[in-house]
C-alpha cells in the first residue's frame, strides 16, 4: 500500500477564520466600497480626536494656558480631580472615600473570578457596602459626615452595588413565586413585577423621596435609604423576569432527575436549577448591570451628587477654565465606557469559560 502526502499544510482554524473575515470585508466590490468609506470616516474621526486631545491640547499651566490652546484643557482635570471623583466629601477625611472605593472595586474584581464564587463572596457583597457606608459616614468617629456630602465615583458604585446585590435577595423569591403552582402567590408576584416594571425609574425615585415620606410623616426617612429601597425593588422586578426566563429554558428532565434522587424543592433549586439558569442568562445579567450603572445619574434629580453630578459641578467653571466642559464630560464618558467595556468583555469570556468547564 502506498501513502501519498499532499503538498502544502492544511490551513488552521485561525487561518480559515481570518480568511472568512477578510472575505466578509472585501469579498465583493460593494463590501470593499463600504469598508473603504468606514475606514475613511474612522480615520478622519481619529485625526480630529488626536488634534483635540494631544496636539492642540494644553498639558500644563493654569486657566491662562487653556485660553491659548484650541484643544483639550488637561490642567483642569488635575486641578479638579478631587471634585470630579469624590464630590464635596471633606478633604480632611478623604482617605475614607478612597478606602471605600478600593474596597468596592476589590469585591467586584473578586466576583469576576469563578473560583471565588461561594458563600464567602456572597458575604463580601454584604460586608463591603456596609463597611463603605460606615466609612463614608464616619460612624464611631469624632468627625461624622452626612450622606448629603457623599458623592462622586464612590457614591455611584455604592448605589449600584447595593441596588444590584440587594435585588437578588428579592428577585429569586419573586421569580420562584412567578412560577409557583399556588394561584394566589403567583398572582401577587405577577402583580408586583408588572406594577414596578410599568413605572419609569425616575418616577420610582420621586415616589420614594417625596410621596412615601408624605404618606408616613412620623418617620424621618434618609435620602440615601429611600433611593436604595426604590432602586432595589425596581431592579429586582427586571431581574426576576430574567431569572424566570432562565429557569423556563431548562428541560423538565432536570427536575424529574432531582426528584428521582430524592431532592426536595429547595435543594433542587439551590444545587441544580438556579446554577444552570444563572449560566443561561449571563448576557442578560451583564446587560442589566450595565443599564443600572448607566442609570445611576438619575439620582441627581432628587439631590444626590453622583459621579456625573460631580463632573457637572466641576464643569460649571467654564468661565475660569475655557474648554473644561468638553474635557470633564470626556473623562466621565471614558470612565463609564471603561467599566461597561470591561463588563462586556468579561461576559463573553465567562460564557466561554463556563461552556468549556461543562455543566454545573
Amino acid at each position: 500500500m502506498t501513502l501519498r502526502l499532499e503538498a502544502g499544510a492544511r490551513p488552521t482554524d485561525d487561518t480559515a477564520s481570518l480568511r472568512d473575515r477578510l472575505a466578509a470585508i472585501v469579498g465583493s466590490p460593494s463590501n470593499a466600497v463600504v469598508t473603504a468609506l468606514v475606514a475613511l470616516i474612522f480615520a478622519a474621526g481619529v485625526r480630529l480626536f488626536l488634534r483635540w486631545a494631544i496636539f492642540d491640547a494644553a498639558w500644563s499651566g493654569g486657566p491662562e494656558a487653556c485660553k491659548t490652546h484650541a484643544g483639550a484643557c488637561w490642567p483642569f482635570v488635575a486641578a479638579n480631580a478631587r471634585l470630579m471623583f469624590f464630590g464635596v466629601y471633606p478633604q480632611a477625611v478623604l482617605w475614607r472615600a478612597v478606602a471605600s472605593l478600593v474596597l468596592m472595586i476589590a469585591v467586584i474584581a473578586a466576583s469576576m473570578i469563578p473560583r471565588f464564587w461561594g458563600w464567602p463572596l456572597a458575604l463580601g457583597w454584604v460586608v463591603a457596602p456596609t463597611a463603605t457606608c460606615l466609612l463614608l459616614s464616619g460612624a464611631f468617629t469624632a468627625t461624622p459626615v452626612s450622606t448629603n456630602d457623599w458623592g462622586g465615583l464612590p457614591l455611584t458604585l455604592l448605589v449600584w452595588m447595593i441596588a444590584f446585590g440587594g435585588a437578588f435577595v428579592i428577585a429569586v423569591p419573586l421569580a420562584l413565586a412567578r412560577r409557583s403552582q399556588l394561584g394566589g402567590l403567583r398572582t401577587a408576584a405577577i402583580a408586583t413585577i408588572e406594577l414596578v416594571r410599568a413605572v419609569p425609574m425616575l418616577v420610582a425615585l420621586y415616589v420614594s423621596r417625596f410621596i412615601v415620606p408624605m404618606m408616613a410623616p412620623a418617620f424621618d426617612i434618609n435620602l440615601f435609604v429611600s433611593v436604595e429601597a426604590a432602586l432595589i425593588l425596581f431592579v429586582a422586578s427586571y431581574l426576576a423576569e430574567i431569572l424566570r426566563a432562565g429557569l423556563q429554558s431548562l428541560p423538565p428532565g432536570q427536575t424529574e432527575a432531582a426528584r428521582a434522587l430524592g431532592l426536595g424543592y429547595a435543594r433542587t433549586m439551590q444545587l441544580i436549577l438556579l446554577p444552570q439558569a444563572l449560566r443561561a442568562v449571563i448576557p442578560a445579567l451583564v446587560n442589566l448591570g450595565i443599564g443600572v450603572l448607566l442609570s445611576t445619574p438619575l439620582v441627581a434629580v432628587i439631590g444626590m451628587t453622583d459621579f456625573l453630578s460631580a463632573v457637572r459641578e466641576a464643569a460649571s467653571h467654564e468661565q475660569d477654565w475655557p474648554g473644561c466642559y468638553n474635557v470633564a464630560y470626556f473623562v466621565a464618558g471614558a470612565v463609564f465606557f471603561s467599566i461597561c467595556f470591561v463588563a462586556s468583555r468579561y461576559s463573553r469570556w465567562l460564557e466561554k469559560h463556563l461552556r468549556a468547564s461543562g455543566p454545573s
